[in-house]
């Protein structure tokens, strides 16, 4: 079936929001006593912040009694860092240009609270470019559960076999691969050469890299 959607993650794709992401874990975290380092954090990455520190009160047995509140903590410390400092990804214009170029229909679908991807879509002035945003900041799962990319395809009035998508986490990869969706994989540099990534259809270094040739091998 022809490809003629395209699907987008935000954080870490689209905007440079990872360092505030983990900026405020590593606050939060710290709170109670403990600290990652960068691989750990790596592991978790594209994970809501609910299934994030889920995780890491498990690792490190802090008591579930505080989880809730330190999911709201993450939230309103991201929030506050992303939309104040976080820049866009090279490519962002680029990417988004290429597509509509082609007439593809375009979407989000974020593990981020709705709430942060309206400010995202506004600071990088891309709202008219979109025709569906998901968020799984109110699903039962998230990524890597695919149920926020069959949401944006079904906003977008796309099946999954129409539809290719962006990520940069190993956690939205094997979301878009489970939603049975193409998927372009554009990891952080530290995480390029990781053999994880041989599920993508595709491995880019940069969104600007993307070009027709690419998009005729999917």
């Amino acid at each position: 079936m022809q490809l003629n959607t395209v699907i987008f993650d935000m954080d870490g794709l689209l905007i440079d929001s990872e360092p505030f992401w983990q900026q405020a874990g590593m606050e939060t975290l710290g709170e109670f006593g403990v600290s990652l380092t960068n691989d750990q954090y790596h592991l978790t990455t594209g994970l809501r912040a609910r299934e994030w520190m889920d995780y890491w009160f498990d690792h490190f047995r802090i008591s579930k009694v505080f989880a809730r509140e330190a999911e709201d903590t993450i939230h309103r410390k991201a929030i506050q860092k992303i939309t104040a400092n976080a820049g866009p990804m090279p490519g962002v214009d680029h990417i988004f240009s290429f597509f509509k170029e082609r007439k593809f229909r375009m979407g989000l679908a974020t593990s981020s609270p709705m709430e942060l991807a309206d400010a995202v879509v506004d600071k990088l002035r891309i709202r008219d470019y979109l025709r569906g945003i998901s968020s799984a900041g109110d699903l039962p799962f998230s990524k890597p559960h695919p149920q926020v990319y069959m949401d944006c395809a079904t906003k977008l009035g796309a099946g999954p076999l129409q539809c290719v998508c962006f990520e940069d986490s190993f956690n939205g990869m094997i979301a878009a691969k489970a939603a049975r969706m193409r998927c372009v994989i554009v990891p952080a540099p530290d995480q390029y050469s990781l053999p994880k990534w041989g599920a993508a259809d595709l491995k880019l270094r940069s969104l600007l890299e993307f070009a027709n040739g690419h998009l005729l091998e999917l």
